[in-house]
């Protein structure tokens, strides 16, 4: 149901295939610091001429308030940082994977009774 939020935002988006699809359904952003992963998405992008925008740098620096839902695929436990960084972050936020969740947000749904390997969170 993306369609029904303004703005997604994929933090870390790698070679930005989740941002791609998002962009199917709404208006997309991704943060990657990886140069090479970020130059993947964007000659994508350009390919299939599909409406995402990529920034190039570290998400702890950019202001996650303009979106309204955070797709997160973590690396690494919440507590190193994620939970400081959503703290006050009023919309959605997707959490691929259950490997690593939040520990000071609350779920909302589970998303994974319908066969998708994801958590939706707020605060």
């Amino acid at each position: 149901n993306l369609e029904k939020y303004n703005h997604f935002l994929d933090l870390g988006s790698g070679d930005g295939s989740v941002v791609l699809l998002a962009s199917l359904f709404t208006k997309a952003s991704g943060i990657e610091i990886d140069d090479d992963l970020l130059k993947a998405g964007v000659n994508i992008r350009n390919k299939l001429k599909l409406n995402a925008h990529f920034v190039h740098g570290d998400y702890n620096l950019h202001d996650i308030h303009q979106y309204d839902v955070i797709f997160v695929n973590p690396d690494k436990p919440f507590y190193r940082e994620l939970d400081t960084f959503l703290r006050d972050y009023k919309g959605i936020v997707i959490v691929y994977s259950e490997h690593f969740l939040p520990s000071d947000m609350k779920l909302v749904k589970d998303l994974r009774k319908q066969n998708v390997n994801a958590l939706l969170y707020k605060n």
